[in-house]
């Protein structure tokens, strides 16, 4: 028997979203959860944050709030912009479904720039419904 998803398979909505952005692909080599050990840039990292359970009064589920992480690592700073642009642009003000789940929300919370391991890194947080 399959264990049904829930808000912690989260990652797998975002992930196929960008996927299927064709601004977002072409801008982008792979797309990878949490974390790699090593990836040609540009690529793009996502990862849960944090996660809020919202259960309603009458003790049903009710919509789980998660953080999103969408970190995209890039050669050039301009290119780091446009491909946050894109990621935003995907995901921003969007609802979708995906595998029997249900993405009820998604918009762009935070967002941060840096620079690491000779790297450019677009950092973009979004508060997610599921």
């Amino acid at each position: 028997m399959a264990v049904p998803k829930t808000s912690l398979s989260a990652g797998a909505i975002i992930r196929a979203i960008l996927q299927e952005d064709a601004e977002v692909t072409a801008r982008t080599n792979k797309i990878f959860p949490v974390a790699t050990d090593s990836a040609e840039l540009p690529y793009i990292l996502y990862r849960r944050a944090s996660l809020s359970s919202n259960p309603q009064k009458s003790g049903l589920p009710g919509a789980d709030e998660i953080l999103m992480e969408v970190i995209c690592f890039t050669g050039r700073y301009g290119e780091g912009v446009e491909l946050a642009e894109a990621v935003r642009a995907a995901l921003d003000h969007i609802s979708a479904e995906h595998d029997g789940m249900r993405l009820r929300s998604c918009y762009l919370i935070d967002s941060e720039e840096a620079y690491q391991d000779d790297a450019f890194v677009q950092q973009l947080v979004f508060c997610v419904k599921i």
